[in-house]
């Protein structure tokens, strides 16, 4: 009859000092995991906001090209800055914001371009 040991065989593969290293191995790379899925998240965020400029922009040059104010701008990106300009046929606007991403600001910016005069 085989005798078994009473941490289930472990000890054979490792050896006595090594017990409880995979638990401290796990609490050094557990910070750096959330660090890594916070900073993607961060990542995402920024990209939607940075989404919902360039759709501010896009409103706010179809907006201007049908002779209406760019205010529709303001409520897609609230806080943002508008401009908009003539460039021949083509009314186009700009917004830009920045976004915040812990102690960072993040510049946004986006340029959109509409036929002019309800066209």
């Amino acid at each position: 009859m085989r005798s078994r040991s009473r941490d289930g065989g472990a000890a054979r593969f490792l050896g006595r000092g090594e017990k409880g290293s995979v638990t401290a191995e796990f609490a050094i790379a557990l910070p750096a995991v959330m660090l890594v899925l916070v900073a993607c998240l961060g990542g995402i965020s920024v990209a939607g906001q940075q989404l919902r400029v360039q759709d501010a922009a896009t409103a706010a040059a179809r907006a201007a090209g049908r002779g209406d104010g760019v205010a529709v701008a303001g409520h897609l990106a609230p806080g943002a800055s508008i401009s908009q300009w003539i460039q021949g046929d083509l009314t186009c606007a700009t917004v830009t914001t920045s976004a915040t991403l812990g102690p960072a600001s993040i510049p946004l910016a986006a340029s959109s371009c509409a036929l002019g005069g309800g066209k």
